[in-house]
């Protein structure tokens, strides 16, 4: 079983997931064209439509597709039917057993990751930008995971598109929590351009906290978001070009029925 796929719908051991690139939408200019946050500046009816059209290729309703107020922590929320558009707790991150119900996952450099336990049914999606990842909201999943019946074992993970270490450049002090947790997370950080400064390798980081939480498969898609500015929005790449706003990009999974 894979997690991993991009801007196509994988259906397999009875749930869907989808890593969606930005095209495919209706929005224009920064947005252009599948933004799905809710909280960008975008026209609220173009992100109703982008998010009306991720669930079609998802092959649910356009209201199943369920979203945070993401804040960098690791809360999680169990979720037994779908979230109003205009309801959505602040949280980084949740879990189901309940199929139609869509967990959805907004992201622009940070690191959407996807989980499943196919034999338990279970589900979960995690928001993990550096904060969020530092803070535990990658084993605070797993573990809720768990409560509802899944197994670390079992569970399969998938980090979808997220800021790379060639566009990563952190500054000075941006290794210290890191170190403070884990003297052997050194090995995510490599000299930066600028002196005194790291490239960071978000992913891998990720990848070895899920894989010493006992997670049975970790996959990654492997792309760049701030690089690739043909597929995905970034942040990082908004703020370098002086943009006002960015789009932010979707990943999702569901249980079927």
């Amino acid at each position: 079983m894979s997690l991993v796929t991009l801007g196509t719908l994988n259906r397999q051991d009875g749930m869907r997931h989808a890593f969606f690139s930005r095209h495919g939408g209706v929005s224009s200019g920064i947005y252009a064209s599948l933004n799905c946050g809710l909280g960008s500046r975008d026209a609220p009816e173009a992100v109703l439509e982008n998010r009306a059209r991720a669930a079609a290729m998802l092959d649910v309703p356009g209201a199943a597709i369920s979203t945070l107020y993401q804040v960098h922590g690791s809360n999680v929320v169990e979720l037994e039917a779908p979230l109003p558009a205009d309801a959505r707790p602040q949280a980084d991150a949740f879990v189901s057993k309940t199929p139609g119900v869509v967990l959805g996952i907004l992201a622009a450099d940070c690191a959407p990751v996807l989980f499943c336990d196919a034999q338990a049914r279970v589900i979960g999606a995690a928001h993990a930008g550096w904060k969020g990842a530092v803070g535990g909201v990658l084993e605070a999943t797993i573990a809720a995971m768990a409560k509802l019946g899944a197994d670390p074992a079992r569970i399969v993970a998938g980090i979808g598109p997220c800021i790379g270490k060639p566009s990563y450049e952190v500054g000075p002090e941006f290794p210290a929590p890191f170190l403070a947790r884990d003297k052997a997370a050194s090995r995510f950080f490599v000299p930066g351009r600028a002196p005194g400064k790291f490239m960071f390798d978000l992913p891998g980081y990720i990848a070895a906290r899920l894989e010493a939480a006992g997670i049975a498969e970790v996959e990654a898609t492997g792309n760049d978001t701030c690089a690739e500015s043909d597929r995905f929005f970034s942040y990082r790449r908004s703020c370098l070009k002086g943009e006002p706003d960015y789009g932010r990009g979707l990943s999702a999974i569901v249980l079927e029925p």
